[in-house]
């Protein structure tokens, strides 16, 4: 953390709030900063007390990372739609503060990044840095070479801007499988791509995210990821 932080990021890593959550609690003055209640904007640093409720928090955050296999039919929100279950019910409840890095869809499956820290889902989903994603994809019928060519060498323009997919046949001879890498992350971007020229993506797997693999983690199950392995520049196999 910086020599300066903003406390209300402080209280959101420290107590698994919202920023949102932690400006009502500074508002309503049941945050206490260095024996004077606590304003909005105001800084924390290394020494400062501070009290939150009647109780002291210690300054040290644990930064923590875990990789989830999320099957399909959970969203990545920490609030139902309906019966739909969120990737929080796969999750023990001391890791319920951490937060997705990006999204699958409902219908999508595979590897879901979660971290209560902000400087690594920064790193991990700005557009400046380029981080490779892999899916497997299935289509509903056989992907023609000019469609493919289109979106593999030209791109398509989307509503939200264009969008630009590599595609490679998971296994020779198949038009239906596909392995498709991109570094952007846009809402359904995949789905729209193939939507585009009239195809259905029936089935989608996130494998990779920039350096992490999805390795043999077990769909529904989770894994901590350690400070060491985020840092690497090899890919992690987890």
């Amino acid at each position: 953390m910086n020599s300066m932080t903003r406390l209300n990021k402080y209280l959101a890593l420290k107590l698994g709030w919202s920023r949102r959550q932690a400006d009502n609690a500074i508002a309503s003055g049941r945050v206490i900063i260095n024996g004077k209640p606590a304003t909005l904007g105001v800084h924390y640093q290394p020494g400062d007390s501070i009290i939150v409720d009647e109780h002291s928090l210690s300054p040290h955050i644990e930064y923590r990372t875990v990789a989830l296999n999320k099957p399909t039919g959970y969203i990545c929100s920490r609030r139902k739609q309906g019966s739909v279950p969120t990737i929080y019910s796969l999750l023990p409840r001391d890791l319920h503060h951490l937060k997705p890095v990006g999204r699958l869809d409902k219908d999508s499956s595979g590897l879901i990044l979660l971290t209560n820290d902000g400087d690594f889902a920064h790193q991990m989903t700005h557009p400046s840095f380029h981080k490779i994603k892999r899916y497997l994809a299935t289509l509903n019928q056989p992907l023609q070479p000019l469609h493919r060519q289109m979106i593999n060498d030209f791109g398509i323009q989307l509503p939200d801007g264009p969008s630009q997919l590599t595609l490679e046949r998971q296994h020779d001879g198949d038009d239906r499988r596909w392995v498709v890498q991109m570094s952007e992350g846009r809402n359904r971007q995949i789905r729209r791509t193939f939507a585009a020229f009239g195809y259905t993506v029936t089935k989608l797997h996130r494998t990779n995210f920039g350096t992490y693999a999805l390795g043999d983690i077990k769909r529904g199950e989770w894994q901590e990821i350690s400070r060491r392995a985020e840092t690497s520049r090899d890919r992690v196999m987890l």
